[in-house]
């Protein structure tokens, strides 16, 4: 939304979404909407240490950078409300999906070398086609087409998964999706209502909130099922009482 102090970055070149901009700081666009990004980031760098610290697989770590990739490059693109930015937010939007999709469908993979070099070049097409060309609802219906692709074998670990903790990550992990999807929606929706409004909820903002959390859960669901494939004994214990990490105990021959 238009309005504020006058733009360090020019005229707005991408999507814009239901917060004034430049109301606090030229040199930020939306002011919530970066900010917010801030808690995944802090997030996915609890999950790293963890992976690291346990040497869980090289893969969970790359995912928890991912996720802190993501937030920063959100934080980049809200602050600046440009195309290119937009595009520096949106690319590792996919390649995160990619990414989940390789953890997700490898451990039964039986040609290991196929799949990440599939993916691998999906993205670095992706990547060129996104930079060429805007397609806006296009990108949209291809990240849920992946996010939905992930979703039947996220049941099957969660029906296969008898922990009632990790079971409890699952739900989290569904509860956030869905209540930040309601927060994407209705800011994108109904912005023209919430603009008259005395006070914005800032659905957007929440919505990234809320898929910080979203990713930290999924993450952690996932490093749990991994752990029981690879018979590593794990077990959900909380950091500071609040976060959940897994905690692992491989056999001494490992």
């Amino acid at each position: 939304m238009e309005d504020g102090l006058s733009s360090f970055w020019g005229p707005v070149t991408s999507t814009d979404w239901c917060e004034k901009n430049y109301v606090y700081s030229s040199y930020i666009a939306e002011f919530f909407n970066t900010i917010s990004n801030v808690p995944g980031i802090l997030l996915a760098l609890i999950g790293l240490v963890s992976a690291l610290r346990q040497r869980f697989e090289k893969r969970f770590s790359v995912l928890h950078i991912s996720n802190m990739i993501l937030a920063i490059g959100s934080m980049i693109y809200h602050s600046t409300l440009q195309h290119v930015q937009q595009q520096g937010d949106e690319t590792p939007m996919v390649w995160e999906m990619l990414l989940y999709f390789y953890i997700l469908y490898s451990p039964d993979w039986h040609y290991r070398s196929t799949m990440p070099t599939f993916l691998f070049f999906y993205g670095a097409l992706y990547a060129v086609v996104h930079a060429l060309f805007r397609f806006g609802f296009g990108f949209k219906v291809h990240y849920i087409i992946l996010c939905l692709l992930c979703i039947p074998r996220m049941y099957k670990y969660y029906i296969y998964t008898k922990d009632v903790s990790a079971k409890r990550l699952a739900k989290l992990y569904v509860a956030t999706l869905l209540l930040g999807s309601m927060c994407w929606l209705s800011d994108r929706v109904f912005c023209k209502e919430i603009s008259h409004w005395h006070f914005n909820p800032q659905g957007h903002a929440l919505w990234h909130i809320l898929m910080g959390f979203n990713s930290y859960f999924a993450n952690t669901f996932l490093m749990f099922c991994r752990a029981q494939q690879r018979e590593w004994n794990p077990k959900v214990v909380y950091f500071l009482g609040v976060f959940p990490y897994v905690k692992i105990q491989k056999p001494k021959s490992q």
